[in-house]
C-alpha cells in the first residue's frame, strides 16, 4: 500500500465527524466492558512518577480505563462517558471533552499526558495547540504516536486512525507550537502478527462479549505482565521499523 502524505495513512480520507463517530462507537463499547487498569501496571510508570514528582497541576487526556498518570490529583477528559464514570468511581478527576477544546483556562498545567490520540484526529494542528494552550511555560508533555504511513493496515482503520507520522513530521508539528523533543523510547503493545490481529478484529466485530472475555482475562493481563521496560534516548532518532514512539517534550519557557 503506497500513501503519498507525510503524515497521513488512511486510504480513505474521512472527516473529523467521521472519526469522532467512529472512536466514540468503539470506545465507548470497549470501556463499557473494560477493567481499569491502574497507572503503576504499565511500563510508562517510573517515567510518569517521575514527572508527576516535579509538578503541581496533572492533565491527561483520553486515557479510557488505561490510565498513566495518578489517580489522585490528576485531571481526566475523555470522550466516552463509560470510561469517565469508571475512572471517577477510583476517585479521579473528570471532564466529557475532546482534545481539540479543553475546558480549561490558559496555562493551567505543568504536566501534560496525551498518548494514542493525535492520529485519531483530524486536526492535529488544533489538538497541538491547545495542549500548547493549557500548559504553562516549561511544562512537560508526554505524548505518542504511530510512525511510518507505509506502515498502514487495516488496523488502524479498525481503532479509528486518521493517520500516521513520519518522523519529522511530528518533530516539526511539535516544534510549531512550542515543543521541543527531549527523549524518546520504541512503545506500543501492538501484536505483530498481521493473522492475530485480523483474528481479533473478526471477534471484538462478530462476538464481542467472547472477545471482550479475553481481552479482560488473558490478553490484556498478559500484554501488561510482558511489558518491557523503556528505554529512552536523548532526542528523536527513531531507527528502521519502529511502530510508535513515547515522546518526552518540554514546552518553550517563554
Amino acid at each position: 500500500m503506497t500513501h503519498s502524505s507525510l503524515t497521513s495513512g488512511s486510504p480513505t480520507p474521512r472527516t473529523d465527524a467521521d472519526l469522532v463517530g467512529s472512536n466514540k462507537r468503539f470506545y465507548d463499547a470497549l470501556w463499557s466492558e473494560a477493567k481499569l487498569f491502574a497507572p503503576e501496571r504499565f511500563n510508562t510508570w517510573p517515567l510518569v512518577s517521575e514527572l508527576a514528582a516535579a509538578s503541581t497541576h496533572r492533565l491527561e487526556i483520553a486515557p479510557g480505563l488505561r490510565p498513566r498518570m495518578p489517580l489522585a490529583d490528576t485531571q481526566f477528559v475523555d470522550l466516552s462517558r463509560p470510561a469517565l464514570a469508571e475512572l471517577a468511581r477510583h476517585g479521579a478527576k473528570v471532564a466529557n471533552a475532546m482534545i481539540g477544546a479543553l475546558p480549561f483556562p490558559d496555562a493551567s498545567f505543568d504536566f501534560v499526558c496525551a498518548l494514542d490520540i493525535l492520529e485519531h484526529v483530524v486536526d492535529d494542528k488544533g489538538a497541538l495547540a491547545e495542549l500548547a494552550r493549557v500548559s504553562t511555560p516549561d511544562a512537560r508533555l508526554l505524548i505518542s504516536v504511530p510512525l511510518d504511513p507505509e506502515a498502514w493496515t487495516a488496523f488502524d482503520d479498525f481503532v479509528g486512525h486518521y493517520r500516521r507520522y513520519e518522523p519529522e513530521a511530528i518533530r516539526a508539528l511539535l516544534a510549531s507550537h512550542g515543543f521541543t523533543i527531549e527523549r524518546s523510547a520504541v512503545y506500543g503493545m501492538q501484536p505483530k502478527s498481521s493473522r492475530l490481529l485480523d483474528l481479533g478484529q473478526w471477534f471484538l466485530t462478530h462476538q464481542r462479549a467472547r472477545a471482550m472475555w479475553w481481552y479482560n482475562k488473558v490478553f490484556m493481563p498478559l500484554g501488561v505482565r510482558f511489558q518491557k521496560p523503556l528505554s529512552f534516548e536523548p532526542g528523536f532518532e527513531p531507527g528502521p521499523g519502529v511502530d510508535e514512539v513515547l515522546l518526552v517534550c518540554r514546552k518553550a519557557a517563554t
